[in-house]
């Protein structure tokens, strides 16, 4: 069994593609379904064994890939990776700037270290990764990047660090997208409502136990999302099908950015996932 994405085959045949925190969650899956239209895939993160692991993956499956383990928050680590890898492949066409994280806790309880932390994984590495493959790739050649976000549009209570920093990634991407549109490198970004990913796992067990079950309530697709849901529009994006989109986000949410919590929510299973992504895994979190 292999990855059964949309796309047609050999979409990204010769192209090098970079995914940060691609050896877990949305961003492994987005490696494999680049992997399966021909891309090589860069996975960056830190650890060692995710990553090694996901390449082993996707050469299994017939693709191509390889690993740069770092951590996105530092400058020169970040420079000197996009510098081998270009080393290495002589091109980067496009990054998807997924690497981040955060944990539950509200904004009188964050300390300073706490914040700084979610800040620069969520923002200032994806904007280290983007500038240090502009000035050493794109602004020559053109290309595509795509930053992942949040549903943070009425903010985020509970996370309200993360809320910050995807807020501003946001206006990062519309930003850059005018600053670097006459290189022809377009940036564009994704919003991800409450999907089914490994990241979930990581949170405290209360937060788990307590706050994920009730998210399907408030989502008018009345299910949280899959992975390979985020991944395809990552792809779509990626893709020559976007060759006039730059500054946008596309938010992939079933609905539930939109949703004023007074409008009634009939039960129903009316919005199948695709169910493309043939390595996927539930995170423990998800009972359904």
């Amino acid at each position: 069994m292999s990855y059964r994405s949309v796309f047609r085959t050999g979409l990204f045949a010769g192209q090098t593609h970079i995914v940060t925190g691609g050896g877990s969650g949305i961003g492994r899956c987005t490696a494999h379904e680049l992997a399966s239209l021909g891309a090589h895939v860069v996975l960056v993160g830190r650890s060692v064994e995710r990553l090694e692991k996901t390449v082993a993956e996707i050469t299994e499956d017939g693709g191509s890939a390889s690993y740069v383990s770092l951590d996105i928050r530092e400058e020169q680590a970040v420079k000197d990776a996009v510098a081998q890898v270009l080393a290495e492949r002589g091109a980067i066409h496009g990054l998807v700037n997924n690497a981040g994280g955060q944990f539950p806790s509200p904004l009188s309880m964050i300390s300073k270290k706490g914040w700084d932390a979610v800040v620069n994984s969520n923002l200032t590495g994806g904007f280290l990764f983007a500038r240090e493959v502009f000035n050493q790739y794109m602004q020559a050649h053109g290309g595509s990047i795509v930053n992942i976000i949040a549903d943070m549009w009425r903010g985020m209570p509970g996370m309200g660090h993360s809320g910050a920093a995807r807020a501003g990634m946001m206006s990062f991407t519309e930003t850059a997208a005018v600053e670097w549109a006459f290189a022809g490198v377009r940036v564009n970004s994704v919003a991800p409502g409450f999907i089914a990913s490994s990241g979930m796992d990581r949170y405290d067990p209360a937060f788990a136990e307590t706050v994920i079950p009730q998210m399907r309530g408030y989502i008018p697709a009345k299910r949280m999302g899959d992975e390979d849901e985020i991944s395809s529009t990552i792809v779509f994006l990626l893709s020559p099908a976007a060759s006039y989109m730059t500054g946008a986000c596309l938010c992939v949410d079933g609905g539930s950015s939109l949703n004023t919590k007074l409008f009634p929510l009939p039960e129903h299973n009316r919005m199948p996932a695709q169910h493309a992504f043939h390595r996927a895994v539930k995170p423990k979190a998800v009972k359904d």
